[in-house]
């Protein structure tokens, strides 16, 4: 049975949301044309999983009404330890639900033309650069229905422009917090590198309330343009009633680097695209990514880098971990197209099962159009090694602490990649609480 559409919103519904922001034309034009496609195209059919039961199109309320912050200290203190509070920290962007609550960037880097703002300032405040890279070379509005139903209804997220030959030594950092039961979130990230700049990004998607039902529908889209870097982290941290999509896409031109840090965590049923496009010669992709699944959870990640250019390397490490009743899909594809010579496609994913009943799939891929490459996989699902148990049980290591110290062991690649202290912090004890 598949899920019907029953959208509380309409074309007059979206003309008044934009008008009320004050939107420029192109956005609210793309928002009433996107949605004129939602129903005529299909949903995503990720691969291993059904998801045509899924409620990912149904909700009650597109935007829900939570205050700005006026100090930083009335976050609850699950934010809080994400946050640096010892020191004033410059580039910080904080969003209750969909509104922008808190956010400053350092004198610094606004004077060296940064950007970092909320998507809908963006999007009245510097227009022109916002409709360049909205949706047209990253995300496509019209891939599938949950696409076209995000250019539709975007209602929070963030931007972030960094000029050329600008480097961003701090990380910034933006925190997407869902505090109300009936919040339906489309999220849309874009972050975007000029020629021989960099920048790191982290961000968090952090639950403080439980849902019976919510949908949050995420886009990021990331250009490393010619010799720059971006490096992107991510702690995706939502509540058991959250069904989540996320579409994470990067584009790295000649000579650039995009590397990708991602602790995906989320207690919901999970549907996670990470496709990074690598078009310029010499251009390079890194994608490590840590999984959790537990309880009755059904999660899809699919990690693809795809090669263009020539001299490219393209790299994905994913490590999850499955207990209870959860099934976790993993796919890893390498794509290495014609013309693309002297490539190097490399990937391994490795799933860990803590019980019985507990599901995972490793599925690697290499599609291979060009002779004059290198390329290789590895995959394993399996349950903890009773070598390693047994060598730290002999230097008096209880078991349940072995076990554990065995399955940070093994989550450490990822967790040791995020650059913010309080991040990684709150990424092990999300480990800690889900497999103890």
């Amino acid at each position: 049975m598949t899920v019907d559409i029953k959208l509380p919103i309409d074309q007059e519904y979206l003309t008044s949301f934009s008008n009320k922001h004050s939107e420029p034309a192109w956005l609210k034009d793309l928002r009433l044309q996107a949605l004129a496609k939602v129903e005529d195209l299909p949903m995503p059919k990720p691969d291993k999983t059904k998801i045509d039961k899924w409620n990912l199109t149904n909700f009650k309320k597109h935007t829900v009404e939570t205050e700005k912050l006026g100090s930083l200290k009335e976050l609850n203190d699950t934010v809080k330890s994400l946050i640096d509070l010892e020191q004033e920290n410059k580039n910080l962007y904080i969003q209750r639900d969909h509104t922008p609550a808190y956010i400053t960037l350092s004198e610094e880097l606004k004077a060296k033309g940064v950007i970092f703002t909320d998507i809908q300032t963006a999007a009245k405040e510097h227009s022109d650069l916002v409709e360049k890279y909205f949706m047209k070379d990253g995300v496509k509005v019209d891939e599938h229905r949950l696409t076209a139903l995000h250019a539709a209804l975007v209602n929070g997220g963030a931007f972030i422009y960094v000029p050329k030959n600008v480097e961003v030594e701090a990380p910034l950092q933006a925190v997407y917090v869902h505090e109300n039961p009936e919040t339906t979130l489309f999220n849309h990230v874009i972050v975007v590198a000029e020629d021989n700049s960099s920048v790191t990004y982290v961000e968090n998607y952090i639950s403080s309330v439980e849902t019976e039902e919510s949908i949050f529908n995420i886009v990021t889209e990331v250009f490393a343009n010619t010799n720059a870097k971006v490096t992107y982290g991510a702690v995706d941290n939502l509540a058991k009633g959250v069904t989540t999509y996320v579409n994470r896409r990067g584009i790295a031109g000649r000579d650039a680097r995009i590397e990708w840090a991602l602790g995906l965590m989320n207690e919901g049923n999970t549907i996670s695209e990470n496709v990074t496009n690598l078009i310029g010669d010499g251009s390079f992709g890194d994608t490590k990514t840590v999984t959790v699944g537990r309880g009755e959870q059904i999660q899809n990640f699919t990690t693809s880098v795809v090669h263009f250019g020539k001299h490219s390397e393209g790299y994905i490490l994913k490590h999850g971990v499955s207990k209870d009743n959860a099934t976790s899909i993993f796919n890893g594809i390498g794509k290495i197209e014609l013309g693309a010579s002297k490539s190097n496609a490399e990937q391994e994913s490795r799933v860990l099962m803590l019980s019985e009943k507990a599901r995972g799939d490793a599925n690697p891929i290499l599609l291979i159009d060009e002779d004059d490459v290198t390329a290789g996989h590895a995959a394993s699902v399996g349950r903890v090694d009773p070598i390693q148990l047994y060598y730290l049980m002999s230097r008096g290591i209880p078991r349940e602490e072995a076990e554990r110290l065995v399955i940070f062991g093994f989550l450490a690649p990822v967790v040791n990649e995020l650059p913010i202290e309080g991040v990684k912090k709150q990424l092990v004890e999300v480990i800690e609480r889900k497999v103890k």
